[in-house]
């Protein structure tokens, strides 16, 4: 077990920019979070690693507040494995192999499923890499070096050794978490913090496990969950409102984490599409697997509608497959395709200089 020995930066605010991957985190939103009194979070999710070291290094160039990265967590390095298929522990046969077999073939099956709009966009789809991890380890490396002041994880919890190496660096070490078992085992591990997800947040929910259906519980409901196991909890899910963070910190947070409430700020490095999705007012608010195998909240569309009662939980699988085509989309400006990641309270998202928006969140 590695204690918990690394505190989380002291803020202005309690406020703490979400890591969105996917471009809407940009170096920008990060420096400006930061320079409003909040802590700003990188999104290594989907980067090379030097893509990260290079930005780690430029938000260090142009602030000299607090910031933080975070890192997805593959299932294969997370301290809490995916859950034994009792036939197959019977049988002896090893469940990671049966899984990743009915995987592949539920993948394929999907890949099916997509040749239509696969043939309307004139692309070929890839095949899927079964090896794909995120360049986890490599990550790691780059954290430890640059010696961040936080490393956030999602999808899962890193292992004693990864946090006894970032603690010996400095870095403080927290975890999304959506269940209280999730929770326990983070902080067995030697997590800092645990940043407590509720249904409501936008993107991917961090369930630990892939196939894990998500709870519907609010942040407010899984707070007091929490509360007895020692370390600070974060808030995150739905705060879009001075209002809503007061409610999260007298419920037990230490702060609270917004993504949505900054995917319209000047700083953001948010698609043109996907502003154009957040503002159109005929969309609605949902989660769904189609787009990447795990489930995600965000703005149902066309997409959505055809392919979400046949998406496999099989993640980064799907994520691999569908991209090409969100991509084409986003670039054609058709939000009938693109992944409009956001939360429940998107519809009080504004465009305005980030500082603005944290400033707002301030209890």
């Amino acid at each position: 077990m590695s204690p918990a020995v690394v505190e989380l930066p002291s803020t202005a605010r309690p406020v703490i920019g979400a890591p969105m991957a996917g471009g809407p985190s940009s170096v920008d939103l990060v420096v400006a979070v930061g320079e409003a009194g909040g802590l700003g979070m990188l999104a290594a999710g989907y980067k090379a690693p030097q893509l990260v070291a290079e930005q780690i290094a430029e938000v260090r160039s142009r602030t000299a507040t607090p910031f933080g990265v975070n890192v997805f967590v593959p299932a294969r390095s997370s301290c809490l494995p995916e859950r034994v298929d009792s036939a197959s522990a019977a049988t002896g046969v090893a469940d990671s192999e049966g899984r990743e077999r009915a995987d592949r073939v539920a993948v394929a099956a999907f890949r099916d499923l997509l040749a239509h709009d696969e043939r309307a966009a004139g692309l070929a789809l890839p095949v899927p890499d079964w090896t794909d991890d995120d360049h986890y380890d490599d990550k790691i490396d780059v954290l430890e070096a640059a010696r961040v002041p936080v490393a956030s994880f999602t999808f899962g919890c890193p292992r004693a050794d990864v946090v006894e190496r970032l603690h010996a660096v400095g870095t403080s070490v927290a975890v999304t978490v959506t269940t209280r078992e999730e929770a326990e085992v983070s902080v067995d591990v030697g997590a800092d913090a645990l940043i407590v997800q509720g249904y409501e947040a936008g993107g991917h929910r961090g369930t630990h496990r892939v196939t894990d259906d998500p709870n519907e519980l609010d942040h407010l409901a899984l707070l007091p969950m929490m509360t007895d196991l020692g370390v600070p909890l974060v808030a995150a899910g739905g705060v879009t409102t001075a209002g809503d963070t007061r409610r999260a910190l007298s419920s037990g947070a230490v702060a609270v984490q917004v993504g949505t409430a900054l995917l319209l700020a000047e700083e953001a490095g948010t698609s043109a599409a996907h502003r154009m999705g957040i503002t159109d007012p005929r969309l609605s608010s949902g989660v769904t697997r189609a787009f990447s195998g795990r489930p995600a909240r965000g703005l149902r569309n066309g997409f959505v509608d055809r392919y979400d009662a046949y998406a496999p939980a099989v993640y980064p699988a799907v994520d691999q497959l569908t991209k090409p085509l969100r991509a084409a989309a986003a670039h054609d400006g058709d939000l009938d395709g693109v992944s409009l990641w956001a939360g429940a309270g998107w519809r009080a998202a504004r465009e305005a200089p980030a500082a603005s928006i944290v400033e707002g969140l301030a209890p």
